[in-house]
């Protein structure tokens, strides 16, 4: 028996763990698929898990149109090693290039440009299916066209990804054009993002614990890929430069993110966010915390959440005000608050996005921060959204039913296909999956 968790390190459980050598391995595999374990909560956890790790071959790759093929266990940052310094990038990338290629179709990771290039998921020609029962499946748009999207954003509750098809972009740097806007609002905030809807990627840093005037307060990048044309004379296009890994070398006690001291980080940084432009690389813009090995340790042995909502955009003022209000008067809220705006839902049953706004932080796993985040899923789902379930750990069956409308066909693509004997969680079982 192996112990495993969640990013978060909550909860943990003890479970048979298989690593098959090969696709043929895989599809005759039984348990619940697992990647390299980013997702936060529970839903890589199950007593019979099946690593996918050790199968991370790159199959074919079509230099004309991008189409890449590859095994589900390819870490994204392995796959960035070797496709950059050619000339291509992922067109989605989630905050950490730290997972496996099958974990982001499994979550429908989102990032930076979900409001103009959607979800992962949906850069994805085809995947092969292996569905436990010995068949393996080919799925896309028009072929096992129902399992494609159950499949996309299911959490690996409709089988073991074997292989995946998808798209990538032509880049011509390895650096990214940024710009650093202040927002000493929430109200200004959302007025920065709907100003940059044409920039590709933009995200916000939040500072959650900030309440009267400066509720809200946010410092927005937006960037581009840059173009070998902006560079420096003489720079080499795909230099990344080389940086040692810092390493949280033990569990933190609880007051260094009590909150004094999380108030005090979040006014200097605020402060230290000078709007302007300039040419950065491209993975301390896309991945900075991938620089952090470990740093889930911050937040002590306990473990953390992550709380993850998106509101529909109608709503997404009133409804922050008030996360942002609860969470500024009684939560311990994290430096690692996220603010995105989100574009139209995708074609995964349970893909998380909608057009709006999503809101990622973290917080320590303590029954004063569970209690809070009881409130907040309210507030939530009385405004019309839903909370992401890679990084769920705690949510409610009622909370998570009111905000994925195509729940009961996921629901029963499980049942058609007899997934639902093969394939569980803990998250499965704990919201009725």
């Amino acid at each position: 028996m192996t112990a495993i968790t969640g990013w978060g390190r909550y909860p943990r459980i003890e479970a048979e763990v298989t690593r098959p050598a090969s696709i043929e391995a895989a599809a005759r595999g039984e348990g619940l698929p697992r990647g390299n374990g980013r997702s936060y909560g529970d839903a890589s956890l199950a007593p019979r898990a099946v690593d996918m790790m050790g199968l991370d071959r790159l199959v074919s790759f079509d230099d004309q149109t991008g189409l890449i093929v590859c095994e589900a266990g390819l870490m994204l940052s392995d796959l960035i090693d070797l496709m950059l310094p050619r000339g291509w990038f992922v067109p989605v990338t989630p905050g950490t290039k730290l997972v496996t290629i099958g974990g982001m179709v499994a979550s429908d990771v989102h990032g930076k440009n979900h409001h103009g290039a959607g979800t992962f998921g949906e850069h994805v020609a085809w995947l092969d299916l292996a569905l436990g029962d010995g068949r393996v499946l080919r799925c896309s748009r028009d072929e096992n066209a129902d399992l494609f999207a159950a499949t996309i954003g299911g959490m690996g509750l409709t089988g073991i990804i074997l292989t995946v098809a998808f798209a990538m972009i032509p880049v011509e740097t390895a650096m990214v054009r940024q710009r650093r806007l202040r927002a000493p609002t929430l109200v200004h905030a959302f007025a920065a993002f709907e100003e940059s809807l044409d920039w590709t990627y933009s995200v916000a840093w939040i500072d959650c614990l900030a309440s009267g005037k400066d509720l809200g307060r946010s410092a927005i990048l937006l960037g581009e890929h840059a173009l070998a044309q902006e560079l420096p004379a003489g720079a080499e296009p795909f230099a990344r430069p080389a940086k040692g890994k810092k390493r949280v070398p033990i569990d933190m006690p609880g007051f260094v993110l009590g909150r004094l001291s999380v108030t005090a980080f979040n006014k200097l940084y605020y402060a230290a966010q000078r709007p302007g432009d300039m040419l950065v690389p491209i993975d301390p813009y896309f991945w900075p915390l991938d620089a952090i090995l470990e740093w889930n340790r911050i937040y002590g042995r306990g473990g953390f959440v992550q709380y993850q909502c998106v509101l529909p955009i109608e709503a997404s003022a009133a409804g922050y005000q008030q996360i942002l209000a609860a969470i500024a008067a009684e939560g311990d809220a994290s430096f690692l608050a996220v603010l995105k705006r989100m574009g139209p839902q995708g074609l995964g049953m349970l893909s998380f996005p909608m057009e709006g706004y999503t809101l990622a932080l973290d917080f320590p796993a303590n029954a004063r921060n569970l209690a809070l985040l009881d409130r907040l899923d309210a507030i939530t789902v009385d405004h019309g959204g839903r909370i992401y379930l890679a990084k769920d750990a705690r949510a409610s069956v009622a909370t998570i039913a009111a905000g994925y409308p195509r729940l009961d066909e996921f629901r029963d693509v499980r049942r058609r296909y007899g997934l639902d004997a093969r394939f569980s969680s803990l998250l499965s079982e704990r919201l009725h999956l």
